[in-house]
């Protein structure tokens, strides 16, 4: 059994690779699931689903401690800790629906998954030429949400202003881009604590985003000779070991 397993979730086989695709569409339908159903009231059969999806995520958590060569070491991760907010957001009906967007993490720590980016990187070109503009606007869209959601479940019940998803994001987005309309204002001093974040973090990540855009900092281009995939923009030779390479550019800088 925790050979399978090791070799699911760890080897270089079709098999696994398709297993861990399947992890992360998963994940994806969860968290298309969880915006979804945020706008309607959460009746039985919506409780049911997120019951099945926990039972889910506990089997994986439970199979990836199974596998880990240090025991000990797994319980300190930040993906771990992601992992058990996701269960207890989606098993214990005290955890609040407003707390449901912090399941996106799942995704993020997926997404840093070294197998799953070497196979992401092999089988799709478009993420291979644009890897860095995706992970940037997939920590932005993560960050986006978990803001959301905890805006929305410290507002919601003191802040009129705030009555469903849709304001709590339109107050994150407006926040986080410093546009700042006024129209919402956060209510005690969490509120105020979660809005500076907001503007502190989130205006780190778009401008981050923003740079891998339009003046990326590395370019990704394998040397023929020692096999570094990263460079700068403008190198005629490899860091690393001094081989000329040939990247291509429009002489721009």
């Amino acid at each position: 059994m925790i050979a399978n397993l090791k070799m699911l979730y760890e080897s270089d086989r079709a098999r696994a690779h398709l297993f861990r695709y399947a992890l992360l569409a998963f994940d994806l339908t969860t968290i298309a699931f969880v915006i979804i159903t945020s706008f309607f009231p959460h009746v039985l059969w919506i409780e049911i689903t997120d019951a099945l999806i926990g039972v889910v995520i506990v089997a994986d958590f439970v199979a990836r401690f199974a596998i880990s060569d240090r025991k000990w070491r797994f319980w300190t991760r930040v993906a771990t800790m992601a992992d058990i907010v996701a269960i207890i957001s989606f098993l214990a009906p005290i955890a609040g629906e407003g707390l449901g967007f912090l399941r996106i993490l799942r995704t993020l720590r997926l997404m840093h998954t070294y197998q799953l980016m070497a196979r992401l990187r092999r089988d799709f070109v478009f993420f291979r030429r644009h890897e860095e503009v995706v992970l940037a606007g997939i920590n932005l869209t993560v960050f986006l949400f978990v803001m959301t959601g905890l805006i929305y479940a410290t507002q919601v019940n003191i802040n009129p202003q705030i009555n469903n998803y849709a304001d709590a994001l339109y107050f994150t987005v407006t926040t986080l881009t410093t546009t700042g309309f006024g129209d919402i204002t956060p209510k005690g001093e969490w509120g105020r604590m979660l809005s500076v974040l907001i503007m502190i973090f989130g205006v780190t990540l778009f401008l981050r985003l923003a740079q891998v855009l339009f003046r990326p900092t590395k370019v990704r281009y394998a040397c023929q000779t020692c096999g570094l995939s990263l460079h700068d923009a403008d190198a005629i030779h490899c860091k690393h070991c001094g081989a000329v390479v040939h990247i291509d550019t429009e002489g721009l800088t």
